[in-house]
C-alpha cells in the first residue's frame, strides 16, 4: 500500500530531469531535490538507460544507471508474472493507444499501490485517472480520458 505522499516516476521523468534541453527540466529538477517517497519499476529503468545509451552513448547509459542507484527515495518494484500479464491485459484494454509493456504496468502498480501522483511527462501515464505532476495546479480533465474510462468500466 502507498504511503499518502507516495509517488511514481516515468521514464519520461528521469529523462527530463538529466535533459537540460527538455521542457520539463526545472519542474523534475525541482521535484527530484525535495522529493516524497518514490517508486519505479526496473522496467522504466531499463528504457531510461537504453534511451540515453542509444541518444548518446553507453557511458551516458552508464550515468544514468549510477544516477538512479544513488536516488535515496526511490524504490524500485519487482515486475514478476502477475504485473506482466496485468500490464498485457491493459495493453489490450487501451489498445488504441501507443504504449510499452513499461507504461502499463506502471499504471497497474499505480492502481494496486494506490498511488495519487505520477511523475512523468507521458499522457498515457494518466489514462486510469492518476494525475500528472505536470498538471498538478491546474484544473485539467482530459475530456478523451474520462470518456475512455466511462466507456471501458
Amino acid at each position: 500500500m502507498a504511503r499518502k505522499s507516495e509517488a511514481y516516476v516515468d521514464t519520461s521523468a528521469l529523462v527530463a530531469l538529466c535533459d537540460r534541453s527538455d521542457t520539463y527540466h526545472a519542474l523534475f529538477r525541482r521535484l527530484f531535490s525535495d522529493p516524497p517517497a518514490l517508486v519505479t519499476t526496473a522496467l522504466v529503468i531499463g528504457e531510461g538507460h537504453a534511451w540515453f545509451a542509444r541518444r548518446f552513448d553507453v557511458t551516458r547509459g552508464l550515468r544514468f544507471l549510477a544516477m538512479i542507484e544513488a536516488m535515496k527515495p526511490l524504490g524500485t518494484v519487482s515486475v514478476g508474472r502477475r504485473e506482466q500479464d496485468a500490464g498485457m491485459e491493459l495493453l489490450q484494454r487501451f489498445s488504441d493507444q501507443r504504449m510499452t509493456l513499461a507504461d502499463a504496468v506502471g499504471l497497474h502498480i499505480m492502481q494496486t499501490r494506490k498511488i495519487r501522483s505520477c511523475w512523468s511527462t507521458d499522457r498515457h501515464l494518466g489514462l486510469t485517472g492518476v494525475p500528472l505532476v505536470i498538471h498538478k495546479g491546474r484544473a485539467v480533465h482530459d475530456r478523451r480520458v474520462q470518456r475512455l474510462r466511462t466507456a471501458r468500466s
